[in-house]
C-alpha cells in the first residue's frame, strides 16, 4: 500500500492523528505537540498509560513503503549493534502504519540537548559514534533508497528550478552560469577523489539531528538515509574558519578512524558535497511551495534577495572547490 501523493498535509487533523494511533492500540490522554519539522508532520503524543511517544507522518508521495522500511531496518540494525539510535516501535508485524491514507511510524520519546560541537571531546565522541554506524552501514548496500550523487543532488535540482520559472527574469542567466560552473567544479571534485565506496548513510548528520546527555549522543530522524561517500556524515559538523574546520575535522576523525577507517580522498569531496546540498535546497524548497507551512516558516525564499545571495553563494563554492581540501592537522 502506498499513500496517492495527492493527498495534503492539511487533512491531517489532531482528530485524525489520534484515530491513527489507536487504530495501532495506543491510545493518548489528549495531550497533543506539533514538534519542529516540515518534510514530515512529528508529535509528542502524550498517553494514558506511560511516557509520552513521538508519531511520525510521511510525506505523501516522497518514499515508497518499501524505502521507509529499509530506513526502519536500518536503524533496527544500529541499535542491534547497541548504536544509540532511536528505532521505529514494531506493532502488529510492522514499524509502518496505514490510517486515512496517511503512513506513520511510532517512536520511543528521548530528550536531550544540542551537541556542543565547539568541543573537542564532543566531536571526538561523535566522530565515534558515526564510525560505528559506518562500520555496519558497510555490511550492504540499500536496496530501495537512492544514492548521493552529482545527478540526483546537483543536475536534478538545477533542470527543476530552471524549468519551473522561480529564479527571477533579471537573474536567470546570471544564476543558470554560475550554477554549471558549480557543477562542472564538483565533477572536478569527484575526479581528483577518484573512486570512493559508497556505503549506508544517516545522510543528513547535523547537530540537529542528535539529542545530546550526560550518556552522549542519540543519532534521531534517518530518514534522508541513502547510499554515499562516508565523508557526507561528517563535513556538516564541522563550521567556522578553515583554521577550525582543520581542528574539528582533526577530533571527528580520532574518534571515528577507532571504528571505521577513512579514505582520505574523500576530502576532496567537502565543498562539493556542499554545493550539491546547497543546490538541493533550494530545488527542495521550490518544491514545497505549495504546502503551506512553507512560505510561514520560509519568507525569504523565493525572494529576489535570496537569488542574489545563492549567486554569490555558489561563485564561493567555485573558489573554495579549486583550493586544496581541507586536511586535519
Amino acid at each position: 500500500m502506498t499513500t496517492p501523493q495527492a493527498l495534503s498535509f492539511s487533512s491531517l487533523t489532531p482528530d485524525v492523528v489520534l484515530d491513527a494511533l489507536e487504530g495501532v492500540g495506543l491510545y493518548s490522554d489528549g495531550r497533543l505537540l506539533t514538534l519542529n519539522s516540515y518534510e514530515n508532520r512529528v508529535y509528542q503524543v502524550g498517553m494514558e498509560d506511560g511516557p509520552p511517544l513521538i508519531a511520525k507522518f510521511y510525506r505523501p508521495g516522497r518514499w515508497s513503503d518499501a524505502a521507509i522500511l529499509e530506513e526502519h531496518a536500518f536503524v533496527s540494525e544500529l541499535a542491534q549493534d547497541e548504536i544509540p539510535v532511536v528505532p521505529a516501535m514494531s506493532m502488529a508485524g510492522s514499524s509502518l502504519h496505514f490510517s486515512n491514507g496517511f503512513r506513520f511510524a511510532v517512536f520511543p520519546r528521548h530528550g536531550g540537548r544540542a551537541p556542543e560541537l565547539d568541543d573537542a571531546n564532543t566531536l571526538e565522541w561523535m566522530g565515534r559514534f558515526i564510525g560505528r554506524i559506518h562500520a555496519v552501514g558497510r555490511r550492504r548496500s540499500f536496496v530501495e533508497r537512492p544514492s548521493l550523487d552529482i545527478a540526483s543532488f546537483g543536475e536534478e535540482p538545477r533542470d527543476y528550478l530552471l524549468a519551473h520559472g522561480f529564479i527571477p527574469a533579471d537573474l536567470l542567466a546570471a544564476w543558470r552560469s554560475v550554477a554549471e560552473q558549480a557543477l562542472d567544479g564538483v565533477r572536478a571534485c569527484y575526479e581528483r577523489a577518484g573512486e570512493v565506496a559508497a556505503l549506508r548513510l544517516h545522510g543528513d548528520c547535523h547537530g540537529g539531528n542528535v539529542l545530546w546527555t550526560d550518556a552522549g549522543p542519540h543519532f534521531v530522524d534517518f530518514d534522508d538515509a541513502r547510499m554515499g561517500p562516508a565523508v557526507q556524515d561528517l563535513w556538516m559538523l564541522l563550521s567556522g574558519e578553515q583554521v577550525d574546520c582543520t581542528r574539528q575535522l582533526s577530533d571527528v576523525l580520532a574518534g571515528y578512524e577507532d571504528f571505521c577507517e577513512f579514505n582520505s580522498r574523500e576530502l576532496h569531496l567537502i565543498e562539493a558535497l556542499r554545493t550539491l546540498r546547497l543546490l538541493h535546497y533550494s530545488a527542495w524548497l521550490a518544491r514545497r511551495w505549495d504546502d503551506s507551512a512553507f512560505p510561514v516558516a520560509f519568507p525569504w525564499f523565493n525572494t529576489h534577495r535570496y537569488w542574489q545571495d545563492r549567486i554569490l553563494e555558489l561563485r564561493e563554492q567555485i573558489a573554495l572547490m579549486q583550493e586544496p581540501p581541507l586536511w586535519p592537522a
